[in-house]
């Protein structure tokens, strides 16, 4: 179909709709604070029938330079081929998530499966705040076929496609019916990539014979264009109210979340909590905000916090949060503050977020509105033994966490505790290396017990929890530094979701240290079934009995050969002095290695005082879970609306 010729006072070049979209993402950069960046460093993709004559040709062409016209890019965009379309997304996601948002990557998929496969990425995407462009490809825009292999075919719309699965994930969405679309779409898609109030997963969808498509595209869609990441200044109002508040507080807590990191704050932080004496809890995603060391530093905050922030967020009268999103976890499913008084000071870029809890909301950037509040506060500081009780809680979960990582339990037992494990990681890693984590039991005991050193050294997904994020994402993050050792911590769950992109790992010649748990169930799940009366039914790994339940012997799986299999360096420690041997072995390397502990899958991780809401059954013949629904309301009944 021949579109409508433009404007002949237009200079234009004529391209498909893929070369176009290829062009485009090569003349994208990002700047802030005077410091420049190609905006996009690759595009992750699987070849099907709706993407390999499509965008798969224009990554050949623009690969072999074969462009034709002269045009020279501002910068070249590698290509990498995944083995899922859930973890392509998931590893672009480690992949900004390490670079602060400044770059990001994209996805491309084929029509159907291949598409819908990224739903998972889209929405781990959005919800954790970070920027990854989606190109599925759609059903033909012509209809000149239809219905076409994978077409949904709704009845009451033959518009409406699998694609349109993605609308509620995506902060953008758009489908290009016609080249005429495609600038508008794809600049759409960088506005809100590189918003960071309001970025998150950008779609764009591109049915398959509309990529092969060609136009008259205007030049100037091509130029190199650099975004700013804007830094947003609070109203003056607005730190004059706040500084006015906290100056009221008599026990002000911080809350640091991902917001920290990302506006790269930390000083700014450092600098404010030393000037104030206001200690610091931090959240999933803002785990090292400040060093774990810092004696205003109280550490996690939450369901999976450490006694010493839980025990003054109940006390606080002040909280600050900067940065964060107020996930349950991060409030104890509104336990964590206690006081009756209590007061939020809400610093963030996006409004959603300043305004949680009914607090006062500073809408700005974190570095920005920390150094205007640390300017305000002057002459305001919390007393000498408020700061030195906050030092004191520290020293003592300090001391706690040597006794879970130096425990002994593996002697014992013959099967590490997986607090062992983490410990011997935490001794052998160096303080800009990353631990990469998502789902299960691992991200509770690491939030309140990893020793982050480094703002970038830990990287938690739990905005989503997703299972099989871990490998993935930590691909994205050696991708995006590939000057730090990355050490990938999982479980025997979540890699069985997603062991494959160790391919992508050999093929790329990324290095990763993935140290594998197996302890033959779901740890996480199969405690919080126990406590919540269920007894942990359908949480362990066995056979199928002759009394037709699964309570038989533990499955013959082999995780360690499975990693071998796909060209990874394997090692079997059987203790914990192996294991820091095993790691410091990976850590030498320049190869991918795999190191496969056998643990206990009843361990346990110290306690913080942290609460989770998981509702219990309300009537059960079962005595368990009428025991545990009674301490279920007793803990229900210290819920606030926090209004």
């Amino acid at each position: 179909m021949s579109a409508v010729p433009p404007n002949p006072a237009v200079p234009t070049v004529r391209l498909t709709v893929s070369q176009a979209v290829v062009r485009f993402l090569q003349a994208q950069f990002t700047e802030r604070d005077g410091v420049r960046q190609q905006f996009f460093g690759g595009v992750f993709g699987i070849f099907g029938h709706g993407n390999v004559a499509g965008v798969g040709q224009a990554l050949l062409e623009a690969e072999e330079g074969a462009l034709g016209d002269g045009w020279v890019p501002p910068a070249q965009v590698r290509y990498i081929t995944g083995r899922n379309e859930q973890s392509m997304v998931h590893a672009a996601v480690g992949y900004a998530r390490q670079q602060d948002r400044l770059q990001a990557l994209a996805v491309t998929a084929s029509v159907g499966p291949g598409s819908s496969n990224m739903l998972t990425g889209a929405a781990l995407a959005t919800i954790n705040r970070i920027p990854v462009l989606l190109l599925p490809s759609d059903v033909f825009a012509t209809r000149v076929a239809s219905p076409v292999l994978q077409e949904l075919e709704q009845p009451y719309g033959y518009d409406v496609s699998v694609n349109d699965a993605f609308r509620p994930l995506s902060k953008f969405f758009d489908r290009v019916w016609r080249p005429e679309q495609l600038a508008s779409a794809l600049l759409g898609a960088m506005r809100v990539l590189t918003d960071p109030a309001e970025t998150g997963a950008a779609t764009v969808c591109l049915p398959e014979d509309l990529q092969a498509e060609a136009w008259d595209f205007p030049v100037d869609l091509f130029r190199e264009r650099t975004w700013r990441i804007a830094r947003p200044v609070p109203e003056q109002i607005a730190v004059e109210e706040a500084a006015a508040l906290i100056r009221t507080a008599k026990a002000p807590l911080v809350v640091a979340g991902g917001g920290v990191v990302y506006s790269q704050a930390t000083e700014a932080l450092r600098t404010f909590v030393e000037a104030t004496g206001i200690p610091v809890g931090q959240s999933q995603a803002g785990k090292g905000a400040i060093r774990y060391d810092h004696p205003l530093s109280l550490g996690a905050i939450g369901s999976t916090g450490t006694t010493a922030a839980n025990e003054i967020a109940a006390e606080a009268d002040v909280v600050i949060g900067i940065g964060t999103r107020y996930s349950d976890f991060t409030t104890g499913s509104r336990t964590a503050f206690q006081n009756p008084d209590v007061k939020f000071v809400n610093v963030n870029v996006a409004s959603i977020d300043a305004v949680k809890h009914a607090g006062l909301p500073v809408q700005g950037d974190a570095r920005t509105a920390l150094e205007l509040l640390t300017t305000a506060l002057q002459g305001f500081s919390t007393p000498d033994a408020y700061r030195e009780r906050a030092a004191r809680l520290n020293r003592e979960w300090d001391a706690v966490v040597d006794e879970f990582y130096l425990s002994g339990t593996g002697e014992e037992t013959g099967l590490l505790a997986q607090a062992e494990v983490i410990g011997a990681v935490d001794e052998v890693v160096g303080e800009r290396d990353v631990v990469v984590c998502a789902a299960g039991s691992l991200p509770g005991d690491l939030h309140c017990m990893w020793r982050s050193r480094d703002p970038k050294q830990y990287h938690v997904e739990y905005g989503y929890s997703c299972m099989g994020y871990e490998i993935p994402g930590g691909i994205g993050v050696a991708l995006a530094a590939p000057d730090r050792d990355v050490f990938i911590t999982v479980g025997d769950g979540s890699y069985l979701m997603s062991p494959t992109e160790l391919v992508t790992a050999v093929q790329e010649n990324v290095k990763v240290i993935v140290v594998i748990l197996q302890n033959h169930g779901f740890a996480s799940i199969g405690a919080l079934s126990e406590q919540h009366g269920s007894q942990r039914y359908g949480t362990k790994y066995r056979r199928r009995s002759a009394s037709g339940r699964l309570d038989g012997d533990k499955l013959p799986v082999d995780l360690a050969a499975n990693a071998e299999s796909m060209g990874i360096r394997t090692l079997r420690p059987a203790n914990r002095k192996e294991l820091v041997a095993a790691l410091q072995d990976a850590k030498a390397s320049s190869e991918s290695t795999v190191v496969h502990v056998e643990t206990d899958l009843y361990s346990q991780a110290p306690d913080g005082g942290g609460w989770w809401d998981v509702p219990v059954s309300e009537v059960s013949h079962l005595e368990s879970t009428r025991t545990a629904r009674t301490w279920y309301e007793g803990k229900k009944a210290a819920q606030r609306p926090l209004i």
